[in-house]
């Protein structure tokens, strides 16, 4: 009897030990590859303007959606305010380097950043977009 006491005891010791350095352990940030670096992990809203458009930024199968209140004209200044874009400028306009702090290099890996609106592919760079209330558009990564 005494023997089964101690046995159980012993058990009953180590449960409650793995259970306390399981819930010790630091919880570990599962944010990998391109989202290492990224600045929101989460939808998030910015601005207080009178027109709403909605940017979904896509990569390696997760996205964050960013809606925006802006009294800008273009996209590429809505970006620009908020800092969630930079690139550089080329004869073109705004060539767009990162978004989100998420970088695609061409030159590095021949990846980039897509520009959509509702799902269609723009053929006008995001400073030459001009904004209307209500919009949807896609910054995807591109490789």
């Amino acid at each position: 009897m005494k023997k089964t006491i101690n046995t159980a005891t012993a058990v009953i010791l180590s449960v409650v030990f793995i259970l306390c350095l399981a819930s010790c352990e630091e919880k570990k940030d599962v944010t990998t590859g391109l989202w290492e670096n990224a600045t929101y992990l989460e939808d998030t809203e910015f601005g207080d303007g009178a027109k709403t458009v909605l940017v979904e930024v896509k990569a390696d199968e997760r996205s964050v959606t960013f809606t925006i209140k802006t009294d800008k004209e273009t996209l590429g200044d809505t970006l620009l305010e908020h800092q969630l874009i930079a690139g550089e400028e080329s004869e073109y306009g705004l060539y767009i380097k990162t978004v989100n702090g998420i970088t695609a290099d061409y030159d590095v890996d021949q990846s980039y950043w897509g520009f959509y609106k509702n799902g269609e592919y723009m053929m006008t760079g995001v400073d030459g977009t001009e904004i209307s209330d209500g919009e949807h558009y896609e910054l995807v990564y591109t490789k």
